[in-house]
């Protein structure tokens, strides 16, 4: 099968290549998917798991890639809940071989059925964006009717799903970004927008909730704008200053079939907009990674034409 390897967590990028590899064995309670498309987050180079399996063992040339839409090709041994022939979409596993490539086996609890009118392009784009806004806002930040949200980011893939959400919710929110970033933040459902390039953040008062996912000195900023009994919720690690009358949560996404069906049907009702930056095929995706220009919203490659 055709797959993008990457040699080391040094090249980066840069070291990425289209090469030929074996097709992956489906082992008990997994999936064989063919892939239809994939979503890459660019910071999934920097993380251990793309280097290592579950015991610490290093595993290059890695395939990147862990948000997929396809098809179930093949069932492992015990394998239930899920049929050969399937539309499929969902989060694979983060110490296996990833998504970049025409075939990828997954546990069948880490997939969602895919209906039959959403594109396998716009399916890609939302388990880590989805998943990640779901359970930062409800499982960890407990998100109620009538709150506020600090949402940063929220031009950007999971940001965007963040304001959309938290506002379908009935929650007011407030996003962040760039100067140009405002008008893109708007139209996802922010009803605030800070420029954290020439606003003060301060200025924004008090907040229920913070959804931190810049860290530094804009996470340490925005844990002081949590109000009392509220919660600031952390995708890039601990958070720097000791709360002190709030709760502060750094978390990782997980899978979660039920998660992935809520918000597969948001966006087949139109309440949830995908936010997908660039499209490409896999031939070309090398270069799309290593391009220059920023991109904001979710890479997506084609897999399968």
């Amino acid at each position: 099968m055709k797959a993008i390897a990457v040699s080391s967590q040094a090249a980066g990028t840069a070291g990425m290549k289209l090469v030929e590899r074996p097709g992956p064995q489906a082992a008990i309670n997994d999936v064989v998917v063919r892939v239809h498309a994939s979503g890459f987050v660019g910071t999934e180079l920097a993380w251990p798991s793309t280097w290592t399996d579950r015991l610490d063992r290093e595993r290059t040339p890695s395939v990147p890639g862990h948000e997929l839409a396809g098809v179930v090709i093949a069932l492992g041994y015990g394998t239930t809940g899920l049929s050969v022939g399937q539309r499929v979409f969902g989060l694979a596993d983060w110490y296996r071989d990833g998504t970049l490539a025409e075939y990828v086996a997954v546990e069948a609890r880490n997939l969602s059925p895919l209906p039959g009118d959403v594109d396998f392009t716009l399916a890609a784009s939302l388990p880590i964006s989805g998943l990640t806004a779901w359970q930062g806002l409800f499982d960890h930040g407990r998100l109620r009717a009538g709150q506020s949200v600090l949402a940063h980011g929220a031009a950007g893939a999971v940001g965007s799903m963040v304001s959309q959400l938290a506002r379908e919710a009935g929650a007011y929110v407030i996003g962040t970004g760039r100067a140009a970033d405002r008008q893109k933040a708007l139209d996802f459902g922010a009803q605030e927008f800070v420029d954290l390039e020439n606003d003060a953040l301060e200025d924004v008062g008090d907040v229920d909730l913070v959804f931190d996912l810049i860290g530094g000195d804009i996470g340490k900023q925005s844990a002081r704008l949590v109000r009392a009994g509220g919660t600031l919720v952390s995708i890039v690690g601990p958070v720097e200053i000791q709360p002190a009358n709030f709760l502060a949560i750094d978390f990782v996404v997980e899978p979660d079939r039920a998660q992935l069906g809520e918000i597969v049907q948001r966006v087949r009702d139109g309440r949830l907009r995908p936010n997908i930056g660039n499209v490409s095929p896999l031939h070309d995706a090398v270069a799309v990674f290593n391009q220059a220009k920023r991109v904001n919203g979710k890479k997506v490659i084609r897999v399968c034409p």
